[in-house]
């Protein structure tokens, strides 16, 4: 089989969960490009595409010919309204416009958005039909650059991934093992996802839109267990072999949701991490995926 025939991906913002999605797309004989500033990060298996989402004009090294699919996955790098929409909205309008100037029109795009997007705080289950009425900059931004992608011409899905963790998101061992004191009532639903399972359900969407199945617009990104934080944390310091707290009050989260993943999984995704625990455990193990 020609690389002619291999379905063609072009990775926006390809840091570690697109790095991961095209590391498996190429094990399934896909022809992955990633665009990023620093293209040394890239695995190899990925095609480098240097470039700066805050340019108007398209990168010289951007793939010529037919492109079958999109993805968006960049990153705020400053952590403020600005950032935000400069990385999501702007960059988004960018990449859309480099298309436009290479005469491509892909068969469907994918926008990796946010649970951030959900305002509910009162541990209410949450699924892609609840409301999303953000009351953040960074949601409501989010909200924004959604819309940018299901108005853009192009067949789109938003995947609104949780929590984020994996080797190099390790913010919550770091946090206990110093002690991290958190509320246990009223219990405080967070959502997770390790990053494996994020590329992976991605590469699932795409799977299913090249084999002719029909996507949705939106998906939530998020493991089986929204477990209550108190007790992810209970079962860390027992791992971690931590027996100290914290001298500070317990933290209070603003919001506090249980992410459903059924439409996700009717489409046969399974994730490897199915809760925290596996996760963690592999995190503590020293595996790197």
């Amino acid at each position: 089989m020609s690389t002619s025939t291999f379905p063609s991906l072009m990775i926006v913002g390809c840091g570690d969960v697109g790095s991961r999605l095209g590391r498996q797309l190429v094990a399934r004989d896909w022809r992955v490009h990633g665009l990023r500033r620093n293209i040394a990060a890239l695995p190899l298996e990925v095609l480098p595409v240097a470039g700066d989402l805050g340019q108007l004009e398209c990168p010289d090294t951007w793939p010529v010919g037919k492109l079958d699919y999109l993805v968006y996955c960049a990153a705020a790098t400053q952590h403020d309204e600005a950032g935000y929409r400069a990385a999501y909205v702007e960059g988004l309008r960018n990449a859309l416009d480099w298309l436009r100037q290479r005469g491509q029109s892909p068969k469907r795009l994918l926008f990796v958005s946010s649970s951030g997007v959900y305002a509910q705080r009162d541990g209410e289950w949450v699924d892609e039909n609840s409301p999303a009425e953000a009351q953040s900059y960074s949601g409501s931004v989010m909200l924004e650059a959604e819309q940018v992608a299901l108005r853009s011409g192009i067949p789109a899905s938003v995947v609104r991934l949780t929590g984020i963790y994996g080797p190099g998101r390790e913010w919550l061992l770091k946090q206990v093992r110093d002690g991290y004191r958190v509320a246990s009532e009223p219990p405080l639903y967070a959502n997770r996802i390790h990053a494996e399972d994020a590329a992976g359900l991605l590469a699932a969407l795409l799977e299913a839109d090249r084999d002719g199945g029909a996507l949705e617009d939106c998906y939530i990104g998020v493991d089986d267990d929204p477990a209550a934080l108190h007790e992810v944390v209970a079962w860390l310091r027992e791992r971690l072999g931590v027996n100290h707290w914290s001298d500070e009050q317990s933290v209070r989260r603003a919001g506090s949701k249980r992410c459903s993943n059924a439409r996700a999984r009717a489409l046969g995704w399974v994730p490897r991490y199915p809760s925290f625990r596996e996760g963690y455990a592999a995190i503590l193990a020293g595996k790197d995926d």
